[in-house]
């Protein structure tokens, strides 16, 4: 985890490769949204319903994420996905499976919002693929509710790293030391995500997958906060380079981490 993502706004359009949405797919939409409205303080309208009932998350009146809901029948796991920004999904998409990744929904169109893919790494972890219409993406960042940095966990970063930045064109900038096998993902100089290289500790029940932080005023409290609403504390808050950090799952499961940025 590094400073802070492209800056957002009403008219900003990403650069290819940038984290520029985030996702989540679940089974109870009303209960998840009373969840995070509680959580985050996020309020709720209704977004393009190709895939089934979604909803926007907005803070303040501004979009910063979308939950979905599954149908009955389908057990996917449950979890929150990074969408990259593309200048044309169709190529991405193919350039996904040249590079021996698998493309799993699309590419279709999202009504006038923009047209999307959902598509997985070589090691599995699922990332989403955004190439923008009406729908710019998350339209604020930096406060509290907001989406702060997306990181892959998986088994080791060169391969991996290789394969986002032939499809992207990241710049990579790994870590020099033998204790930690990372690589942060450069666009124009600046760092947008990172892949954290973690061996047999990646989870056997999720596998390789990316992990959304989302920015907080208060780690400890957003902690407590989650255990009152019926989610789950699975990393306690602790002290990084880049502020206080814990990891915690909602009422179905879906996991995520918080940071209070350093001020």
């Amino acid at each position: 985890m590094t400073e802070a993502r492209e800056p957002a706004g009403p008219h900003a359009r990403r650069t290819p490769g940038t984290p520029c949405w985030v996702s989540l797919m679940v089974h109870g939409l009303a209960t998840t949204e009373e969840f995070y409205g509680e959580l985050f303080g996020w309020e709720f309208r209704p977004g393009p319903q190709q895939l089934g009932p979604y909803v926007r998350a907005l803070l303040d009146g501004d979009e910063v994420a979308g939950i979905g809901q599954l149908p009955p029948d389908r057990r996917l796991p449950i979890a929150w996905t990074p969408y990259l920004a593309s200048d044309d999904v169709d190529r991405t998409a193919d350039q996904v499976r040249l590079c021996g990744g698998t493309v799993a929904v699309g590419p279709l169109d999202a009504g006038d919002a923009g047209r999307m893919a959902l598509a997985s790494d070589p090691c599995g972890a699922v990332f989403g693929i955004w190439q923008t219409a009406a729908h710019l993406g998350t339209a604020v960042t930096g406060l509290p509710g907001t989406p702060a940095w997306d990181e892959l966990l998986t088994f080791e970063t060169e391969s991996v790293a290789k394969f986002y930045s032939t499809v992207f064109g990241y710049e990579e900038e790994p870590v020099v030391s033998a204790d930690i096998d990372y690589v942060t993902l450069r666009l124009d100089g600046r760092h947008v995500a990172g892949i954290h290289g973690v061996g047999q500790a990646v989870p056997r029940e999720r596998g390789p997958h990316w992990m959304t932080y989302f920015e907080v005023a208060d780690t400890d409290e957003t902690l407590d906060r989650v255990a009152v609403l019926g989610g789950q504390v699975l990393k306690p808050a602790r002290d990084s380079a880049h502020g206080r950090v814990g990891t915690v799952a909602d009422r179905e499961g879906a996991v995520f981490s918080v940071v209070q940025s350093p001020h």
